[in-house]
């Protein structure tokens, strides 16, 4: 690749974070950025490494990183990251971690260049294929992306990796091994080491071909995508729900493309055959009484007023019982709940000196809400005012002793009522 081409791969940005593990990949990059930059002062280039503290040599890692960018003269940031236990493997996991380390230091008019290759394309692509995906998934990595408000760029999807050692080679460049890439119990490291190497001593250009058939069902996509983009906005709610009475008239490969692309909207992870059909088995299609859901990777899928909803999984808080002794001062809940506080200018009366305060997410028993008639059950009381099932167990409400005064942003109860108070606010 010539100094115009890499220019060219990433036009019009001229801002760049470079994802630089300091492997051959990303240093054959950095590399070609540089002398670019060498010729055009006015690219700035800024490198990012993540340490993700799997490897003995990580600190080692760091260091020659270092050592790369002072001599080359860019910056380099070192983020250090820790892999939470979601149940998605050891690699999908670094990923994820990965790219929100590079989506939290990107700058306004900064794109993210990262250093994937044809080799790489043709083992996403099998690796989608093993999943047995269909074309969505079969796309493999495009060559440019939409990423937390600017673009990921990849200029090297259509060079093979023995291109990049030549050119390594060549400019006498030095780079990490990483030892975890000879382990071959990951997927990824059994397709490069023992696979790949059999298909292209029987096929010399078998990586290409895998990469040519991935653009195709990117293409395919596409065009349902122009296909099916209008029906779609029909079918999504200004809340983000997807209407479920339209998808009962349609073909199942119809609906299924469109609950993918609900799906793809709110930048999930692509479903598999089997997840999509529980979705619309054990969702859609639950009884009107029953309150289904399908997790799916750290989210869910819902059904509540005859749509599907996608929601932010979150452990209920209905047992929890949290003592506010100042309540001049906000309250941190747990869990990532939120914070709730009292302010000025509401309705909910202060409480008595000899009343202690709480936060609860349960209540028994008859309630009186201002404004209704009768007494009900905090249940049909939530019903009344729309709150989804998913809220239902972590909405924090007000307690003065043992009577419930208000509900943060849904209602308050005669016995809470004050016609010149405070307001229960929560900020979740």
């Amino acid at each position: 690749m010539t100094l115009p081409a890499i220019a060219h791969a990433v036009s019009p940005y001229r801002q760049l974070l470079v994802g630089f593990s300091g492997g051959l990949d990303s240093t054959v990059l950095l590399h070609r950025l540089k002398l670019w930059r060498d010729r055009e002062p006015d690219v700035q280039l800024r490198a990012m490494h993540i340490h993700h503290g799997l490897s003995p040599h990580a600190d080692d890692w760091v260091a020659h990183c270092e050592a790369v960018c002072a001599a080359w003269a860019i910056p380099l940031i070192v983020e250090r990251v820790t892999l939470e236990e979601e149940g998605l493997g050891v690699e999908a996991q670094a990923r994820k971690a990965r790219y929100a380390a590079f989506s939290g230091a990107l700058r306004p008019g900064e794109a993210l260049v990262t250093a994937q290759h044809l080799d790489d394309q043709c083992e996403t692509f099998l690796l989608a294929l093993k999943r047995g995906s269909g074309p969505a998934g079969l796309s493999a990595m495009p060559e440019r992306a939409d990423f937390a408000g600017t673009e990921l760029i990849r200029p090297l999807l259509n060079e093979t990796r023995a291109s990049l050692e030549a050119w390594a080679h060549h400019y006498h460049l030095r780079w990490i091994e990483d030892e975890s890439n000879q382990d071959d119990s990951y997927d990824r490291n059994f397709l490069r080491l023992r696979v790949l190497p059999l298909l292209t001593e029987r096929w010399a250009h078998f990586s290409e071909a895998a990469a040519r058939s991935a653009i195709l069902c990117a293409e395919q996509e596409s065009l349902l995508d122009e296909l099916l983009g209008e029906e779609l906005t029909t079918l999504i709610t200004a809340d983000g729900a997807l209407d479920i009475a339209p998808l009962k008239m349609m073909s199942p490969a119809r609906r299924a493309a469109l609950i993918r692309r609900w799906l793809a909207f709110h930048r999930a992870a692509m479903p598999s055959r089997a997840m999509l059909n529980r979705i619309w088995d054990e969702v859609a299609q639950a009884r009107e009484d029953a309150v289904p859901c399908v997790h799916l990777n750290g989210f869910d899928v819902r059904r509540y007023q005859d749509r599907l909803w996608w929601v932010k999984s979150a452990p209920s808080l209905t047992d929890v019982v949290l003592d506010w002794p100042s309540p001049e001062k906000a309250l941190t809940l747990p869990l990532n709940a939120g914070v709730v506080a009292l302010s000025r200018s509401g309705n909910v009366r202060l409480p008595e000196p000899d009343e202690k305060v709480t936060v609860r997410f349960r209540a028994s028993g008859m309630l009186h809400i201002v404004g209704r008639n009768g007494g009900r059950k905090l249940k049909k009381i939530w019903q009344e005012n729309n709150v989804p099932p998913w809220k239902r167990g972590t909405t924090p409400l007000l307690f003065y002793g043992d009577t419930l005064v208000a509900a943060a942003g849904v209602f308050i109860t005669e016995e809470g009522w004050a016609e010149a108070g405070v307001n229960f606010e929560w900020k979740a």
